[in-house]
């Protein structure tokens, strides 16, 4: 490889980290241009009109096609796939050479085999590997500060993998080994993924705030409507919506931790952890996440809603008449010590409950959980998240106190009862799992125990089926 050699800051050192040629002058090739300059390495482009480069970096230089290829070892193709057919009339010329394919395409499954593949097939001489197509132009001149700073790589010949790996980390960048060429097709399909994490969450969420908020309609607006002639539709806009938003949020807090409950008894189950979980479960398990943050958005805009109730002109209405006809009757309200109890339990549990919340969010974060080991973030997502699933639940309860016991409008329960069937499941089954002898074995289990079949001995001549005590 060709060196040159670059002044890095004010300390005067010298480092030779040798020359990269990048075909493409675009965005891309400019900005990957720039972050090589940076870091010490000297830059070549390759341009079909070597001089036009008045948006180029300072620093580095503009050849042809075939004068950049002879100056470095790796070349960075930043051209489209439509644009590689200069490449093939190169063939000779790029023979030995590693070829960095960071291309990308309009949607999947555009061509029958992948970018890199294609371009192998172009240039069978050289070394072709698939990476830094997962990176932005934007990623790379912010200094992957604030973007994405992995970088998955793929290629046949593990010399000319390791190259492209130390350039990445020569950038800052987390570089990810994918394996052969054959896997080029499934990186190329990365970017082209829109949040494919969160469809799922978001789909659920939907789909509850539809339900519930057809069901509290027909409870709170029709049944008025048709039963007591009353129009109060009004409350659409905010009570509704500020019933709607913490029976979804409470539900899908519950279903962060379901998944975990499940996998659990599988576990037990199977009497091992090395069988594989349903695909439907391993899904839900990934998406755990998103459905959290899901939920803390609803519970958000919970804490929202319920701020501007004092403020409605509906609700200073009804204060206003209330108080009025009270001077009117003379009368004074008593202290009712047991609703005094109950409401400021209600609102200190909520608190409670939510700042929990908030901060199951923020150790979720990237930056926050990887400064946290293991153990600290299992404790937070774990431990606490339980205990925001209780408090969050112990506030619904606590909100609808005695609700329960009067008559159901068209004999259907309120809204905020069914949200509370989900979390409930998962408090008592949580409650079974950190039981003594049921925690003992599951324990075990996830340390690499197999339960044997029955009558099998042990190694201490017990029967592999004793220990799992349910």
């Amino acid at each position: 490889m060709k060196s040159n050699s670059f002044a890095m800051g004010d300390t005067g050192i010298q480092r030779k980290l040798g020359t990269i040629c990048i075909f493409g002058t675009g965005d891309f090739g400019r900005s990957l241009g720039l972050r090589l300059l940076q870091a010490g390495y000297g830059v070549v482009f390759g341009s079909r009109n070597p001089k036009d480069s008045s948006l180029l970096p300072k620093g580095t230089q503009v050849l042809s096609h075939a004068e950049a290829a002879q100056t470095a070892q790796v070349i960075f193709v930043a051209v489209h796939r439509e644009n590689y057919d200069f490449l093939g009339q190169m063939a000779e010329g790029l023979a030995g050479k590693v070829l960095v394919d960071v291309s990308n395409n309009l949607k999947r499954n555009q061509y029958p085999e992948s970018n890199a593949e294609y371009l192998s097939t172009l240039v069978p001489a050289a070394s072709v590997v698939k990476a830094f197509n997962t990176v932005s132009a934007w990623a790379l001149q912010s200094g992957g500060l604030d973007a994405n700073r992995q970088v998955f790589v793929c290629g046949d010949q593990c010399e000319a993998k390791q190259m492209v790996v130390d350039i990445a980390h020569s950038l800052g960048l987390t570089a990810l080994d994918r394996g052969s060429l054959r896997v080029a097709g499934e990186i190329e399909d990365y970017p082209l993924l829109l949040f494919p994490l969160w469809r799922l969450p978001m789909a659920i969420a939907t789909g509850l705030t539809a339900a519930f908020f057809v069901y509290v309609l027909i409870q709170d607006v029709v049944y008025n409507a048709v039963v007591n002639g009353k129009d109060n539709s009004f409350r659409i806009m905010i009570s509704l919506a500020n019933k709607v938003f913490p029976i979804v949020s409470l539900i899908m807090l519950a279903l962060c931790y379901l998944p975990g409950v499940i996998a659990a008894f599988l576990q037990l189950y199977n009497g091992t952890k090395y069988r594989r979980f349903p695909d439907w479960l391993d899904r839900w398990m990934l998406c755990r996440k998103q459905l959290g943050l899901v939920a803390l958005a609803l519970a958000f805009l919970h804490v929202l809603y319920t701020l501007i109730i004092p403020i409605r002109y509906y609700v200073r209405l009804r204060l206003n008449d209330w108080t009025i006809s009270q001077i009117k009757r003379n009368k004074t309200e008593t202290l009712d010590t047991t609703m005094a109890w109950r409401t400021d339990s209600y609102y200190s549990i909520g608190v409670l409950g939510f700042a929990f919340f908030v901060l199951l969010g923020i150790t979720s974060l990237p930056s926050v959980s990887n400064a946290m080991n293991w153990r600290e973030f299992r404790f937070v997502q774990s431990k606490l998240g339980h205990l925001t699933l209780l408090l969050c639940t112990a506030h619904t309860f606590l909100f609808g106190w005695d609700k329960f016991l009067r008559p159901y409008k068209w004999y259907i329960p309120p809204g905020y009862m069914l949200s509370l069937i989900l979390p409930c499941i998962v408090l008592v089954l949580k409650l079974v799992l950190i039981t003594p002898c049921v925690d003992r074995t599951v324990t075990r289990i996830r340390q690499g125990w197999e339960r044997k079949p029955a009558g099998q001995a042990g190694v201490n001549g017990t029967t592999s089926s004793q220990p799992l005590m349910l």
